[in-house]
């Protein structure tokens, strides 16, 4: 009886420590760094530094994450899941004024978790701090010389709104621009084809499958791979959905710089965590 007595207090005592690591674990900051060449970037352009947050979900974002990037990037994108049916807007409005402060145009798509709040409000807020909401559209960034670029966004896969095809169609005008596309869900990878011509997406949404046990998730550990010719981003994300706890799937932001290259190709990863 003792010994089961003890083998018990073990057992409370090694989980709770566990869900305190869980814990400290999911309020980590990182900054993934990352060089992406493409030998289709248009060279005017120079390199291109993007810092790329997904599924931030209840968290605020760092000051630090804020400060070491600040003035150093072109452009911010928000992978969608910026909130949750259970954040006050207090806290979005907060989130978007950090992003705001980094001094580059800020990009918007929407991810499932932002339909669960009122979405004229979340649209209205968006507005407010100057983003750009990416909702089956495209914009276009030219260079003096008048290269182009177009950044392409959809609406959730999950929720079922995206269209892809009208987010091309308003690509469509602008035949040689260098393409990104933001989609939340990476589910989008089945439905890009070459003739697309998108070079670089940029998903979230799997949480590289927050809790993991001796490597095993419900989804695959975020990732930069190259299909087709396309670099493809999956992150881990910033927040944490349903459980405050991580497990082996560490949170993450992005900063991307893209490079002209005689090849497309992905650079080693370097990583900061305050």
């Amino acid at each position: 009886m003792v010994f089961i007595i003890i083998v018990l207090i073990v057992i409370i005592i090694a989980l709770t420590l566990l869900s305190f690591y869980m814990y400290r674990t999911a309020q980590l900051d990182r900054i993934i760094y990352q060089d992406l060449y493409f030998s289709n970037l248009p060279k005017h352009f120079g390199d291109v530094r993007i810092f790329f947050i997904s599924d931030v979900h209840k968290r605020i974002i760092s000051d630090q994450i804020i400060a070491k990037v600040q003035q150093q990037v072109d452009l911010v994108i928000i992978g969608g899941d910026l909130t949750e049916r259970t954040v006050p807007f207090a806290h979005v409005e907060q989130n978007l004024a950090k992003l705001k402060s980094i001094g580059a145009p800020l990009y918007f798509v929407w991810g499932n978790n932002d339909y669960e709040v009122d979405v004229h409000e979340l649209d209205a807020r968006l507005l407010q701090y100057g983003v750009t909401i990416l909702a089956n559209a495209a914009v276009h960034l030219e260079a003096k010389q008048g290269e182009k670029m177009t950044l392409l966004g959809i609406e959730d896969i999950t929720v079922e709104r995206d269209r892809l095809d009208m987010a091309l169609a308003d690509a469509h005008n602008v035949k040689d621009a260098f393409r990104i596309l933001v989609s939340h869900n990476p589910k989008v990878k089945v439905q890009v084809q070459e003739e697309h011509r998108i070079s670089l997406v940029l998903s979230g949404h799997t949480h590289g499958g927050q809790v993991r046990f001796l490597g095993y998730g419900p989804y695959k550990l975020g990732d930069t791979e190259m299909f087709n010719n396309c670099v493809y981003v999956t992150s881990n994300g910033y927040g944490t959905s349903t459980i405050p706890m991580r497990l082996t799937a560490k949170p993450e932001t992005h900063l991307f710089t893209l490079k002209r290259g005689h090849h497309t190709s992905i650079g080693e990863k370097k990583e900061v965590q305050f």
